[in-house]
Formats: structure tokens, C-alpha cells, sequence
């Protein structure tokens, strides 16, 4: 368990109790996984979770698509305040209906952005995106339904864009809040299955978008986030091969707090020669170092004035005192 989890819940708490986003009932410690916890809501106020400008449109966006809230119950979000699925549709879904803002918000990172293009529903930012087919081959279930969100590869959020040399560009974004990960080998699964089998096909092709010739093997990317990590890149490629949605480019973007030091721990003794963190490994290791960006919360959010942003101005404050740490 992350240092910053242990210092969030209790933040998450004082917020619960202060922010007048939460009715009285709502303030009451919630139960989750067996215990009460006053970082937590009780189940009946959980959608709560959610900011007050999105909650309907958020729930709405998820249960059309049937995506899975992680920990959500009965169609709504999960009642943990310090969930990364929740943190991210709260910074991420008010993007969704404003181009202008949306631009300016990535332009730093994609220097060639030039406007904004609908992803899903007419909105401009989706989440839990899974592709269009099965590009990764994983096991489909029994009724031939692939679920966003759940037992398959999924980007906790996408964007798409047109830039000024009339290229389009996908990013696919992955999210990270409180996360950290021990130095456990994922390459078999519960069920004895070695997870290698899967996606070998994808690692062994001769445009693999990974540069090969730095691993020890290809056992070294089981362990998280590389095993997310190595996924999701895949994923990316593959929907750039089959032009999805028209890209040209499909990249992956990571996002995640500074704050969070433990996220930062090299967890595949394998490949600790390379780097100090999980994304600067990462960054090396990919071939066309066009495709992976990683960028830190607090510098995307963290300089945003509401003059930037007039129509963003409640949200910006919701998300300063919640999620204040992106101010330092």
C-alpha cells in the first residue's frame, strides 16, 4: 500500500465531511470490502463520488456503453474516494463537451494538436476503450461480448484530434491516482494459464513496437505497470495498423501524480539497469519514442487558472480542494 493512498484517505475524508457536494447522509462512513470506512460513502450515495456537473451524464455515458465501474455496484461508480477509475472521469469527463479547453489542456504534451474530434456519442474524451476488434486475441467470454473495463485490455480513457499537418492522432490515456505494485510475476494467471502464450504473437512480430534487442526476455514485462504498460502499447499499435476512427497515429499518453513515489519503484528486477522509474524504462523501450508519453497530474492541472478556463470554473475549484495535492 502507496504512502500517498495513506495520506489521501483521510484527505478524502475531511473533503467528504467540508465539500457541500455531499449531503449529510452521504457523510456517513461507507462499507466497503466487508468494513465501514469513513473514506468511503455509503453505497446508496456512491454516484456522489462523482462531480456534481457530470454525475448524470458520467452514469448515463457508462451504462450506454455498458461500461464496468471498478467496485461500482448496481450501475453506479465505486464508493472509494481514493479510486483511480472516479479520480479520472472527475478530471477527464467535463473535457468531454469542450473542445477549446480540451485543446488547450493537451497541447503541451502534442505540440501538432490543432482541434479537438468527437470520439464516442459526440463527446470528445471516452474511457475504458478496448479498441473496435479483438486486436490483442485475448479470450473472448461465452456469450461473444467483450467487456470495457473488465477482463480485457482497456485504456481508462481516449481522446482523438486532427493536427495542423491534418494528421489524426489517437492518445490513449492511462490513469493512475494512488496505485503501487509489488514484485509480483503476472506471467501466470490464477487460473495456471501463462499469460506469454497470449500476447507472444504480438511480441514477436517483426514490427513489435518494442525494442527487444534491451530485454533480458520477454518474461521481464510481467510484472505491473510494464505488464500494462506492454499491453496497452500493443493495443495502440494495432488500432494505428487498422486505422481506427481514421488515425494515423495512435499513442499511448500516462498520467499520473508525482506525488505517488511509490508508483514510481522498478518492479521487474529484470529491468532496473534501465532506468529509475517504470515510465522512464518504459519511454526507453519503446521503439518510436512518438508513441509514448508520460506527463505528471500536478503539471497538466496543476497551472490551470479559471481565467483559462470560464467555463470549467466549478470544476476547477472541486478538483483544487479535493484533489489539492496537484496545486504543489
Amino acid at each position: 500500500m502507496s504512502k500517498f493512498l495513506e495520506s489521501e484517505k483521510p484527505h478524502q475524508s475531511a473533503f467528504k465531511q467540508s465539500s457541500p457536494t455531499f449531503t449529510p447522509e452521504a457523510r456517513q462512513p461507507g462499507l466497503y470490502k466487508t468494513k465501514y470506512r469513513p473514506f468511503c460513502l455509503p453505497l446508496t450515495y456512491a454516484e456522489l463520488n462523482l462531480f456534481p456537473g457530470i454525475r448524470e451524464s458520467a452514469l448515463q455515458h457508462f451504462a450506454r456503453h455498458e461500461i464496468k465501474w471498478h467496485d461500482g455496484q448496481n450501475g453506479k461508480c465505486s464508493n472509494h474516494m481514493c479510486d483511480s477509475q472516479v479520480c479520472c472521469v472527475n478530471f477527464l469527463f467535463p473535457f468531454a463537451d469542450q473542445p477549446h479547453a480540451l485543446a488547450q489542456l493537451l497541447k503541451p504534451i502534442f505540440p501538432l494538436l490543432d482541434h479537438m474530434l468527437p470520439v464516442e456519442d459526440g463527446k470528445l474524451v471516452s474511457f475504458e476503450w478496448i479498441g473496435s476488434h479483438n486486436y490483442l486475441g485475448e479470450k473472448i467470454s461465452r456469450n461473444g461480448k467483450r467487456t470495457r473495463g473488465a477482463n480485457y485490455t482497456s485504456a481508462d480513457a481516449i481522446v482523438l484530434f486532427e493536427r495542423t499537418d491534418k494528421k489524426r492522432q489517437i492518445a490513449l490515456i492511462e490513469w493512475k491516482y494512488t496505485e503501487s505494485y509489488g514484485g509480483t510475476n503476472l506471467k501466470f494467471a490464477k487460473s495456471g494459464t501463462d499469460r506469454t502464450g497470449i500476447y507472444r504473437h504480438l511480441y514477436d512480430s517483426e514490427d513489435c513496437p518494442i525494442r527487444k534487442e534491451l530485454l533480458p526476455g520477454f518474461d521481464a514485462l510481467f510484472f505491473e505497470p510494464f505488464y500494462q504498460f506492454m499491453r496497452q502499447q500493443f493495443l495502440a499499435h494495432e488500432m494505428e495498423k487498422a486505422r481506427e476512427m481514421d488515425a494515423d497515429i495512435v499513442s499511448l499518453l500516462h498520467i499520473a501524480p508525482a506525488h505517488n513515489l511509490d508508483f514510481k519503484k522498478v518492479t521487474s528486477p529484470a529491468l532496473k539497469h534501465l532506468g529509475s522509474s517504470p515510465t522512464e524504462i518504459w519511454g526507453k523501450l519503446v521503439k518510436d519514442e512518438t508513441r509514448f508519453k508520460s506527463v505528471y497530474t500536478e503539471d497538466l492541472f496543476g497551472k490551470l487558472a479559471k481565467e483559462q478556463l470560464p467555463e470549467l470554473t466549478e470544476w476547477l475549484a472541486y478538483v483544487l480542494a479535493r484533489y489539492d495535492w496537484i496545486k504543489e
